[in-house]
């Protein structure tokens, strides 16, 4: 098990280089400022704030990374860096749709939004990994790897116990994966639709006698 003080700068200084990867004006910057903007990331995480560093600080409103977030950061790590190739468009969308739908199943509950408490499900989780399992093999009948590796190793990491937390869920997502991936689902959702709607505008016209 990784001590606690070294999981919350791994998570920092993993998540920083990494969230910066799938932004899009970061993708496209020159490489002397992705490395830059990676660097001040790291040295932000060692800001005190009210007696502790920043990384421990959100640390300890956040937790630890999922696994699943770890796995999706190492990935483009490995894009931005050459030694994985770039995701499909569609492999990606098909990810961030299965971690949205977790994050609206989970979050609201825990907020306080809901009598349902699926949090309780992560303590006695054969359902729920029932579930995860048709998921990661939906995927994988998909041809989505990532995505299927993403939920196979989160669940052998809860099996072999890889992380303090008891509960399957801490392992599944995280506050970081599920706000990004519920925000990125929006915003192709909206770009599809706004898509479709300036397509049957530029044919109307053209229907008419």
């Amino acid at each position: 098990m990784i001590p606690g003080w070294t999981r919350s700068y791994d998570q920092y200084a993993l998540a920083g280089p990494s969230e910066f990867c799938i932004a899009p004006f970061f993708a496209h910057a020159r490489p002397w400022l992705q490395s830059w903007l990676a660097k001040a990331a790291l040295a932000v995480s060692f800001l005190p704030v009210d007696g502790l560093t920043l990384a421990a600080y959100v640390h300890s409103f956040t937790g630890d990374a999922a696994i699943t977030s770890l796995v999706a950061m190492l990935y483009l790590a490995g894009v931005r860096t050459g030694f994985a190739p770039p995701l499909p468009r569609r492999a990606s969308v098909q990810i961030l749709a299965v971690m949205a739908a977790l994050a609206v199943f989970l979050y609201p509950a825990t907020l306080g939004l809901s009598y349902l408490d699926p949090y309780r499900l992560g303590y006695q989780p054969r359902p729920l990994i029932l579930v995860v399992a048709l998921l990661a093999f939906a995927l994988l009948a998909l041809k989505n790897h990532l995505g299927a590796c993403m939920l196979g190793l989160a669940t052998l990491a809860f099996t072999v116990g890889l992380k303090a937390s008891p509960n399957y869920w801490d392992y599944l997502i995280d506050p970081f994966i599920g706000l990004y991936s519920c925000c990125a689902i929006l915003v192709y959702v909206t770009g599809r639709l706004l898509r479709r709607k300036a397509t049957a505008q530029t044919r109307a016209p053209s229907l008419q006698p």
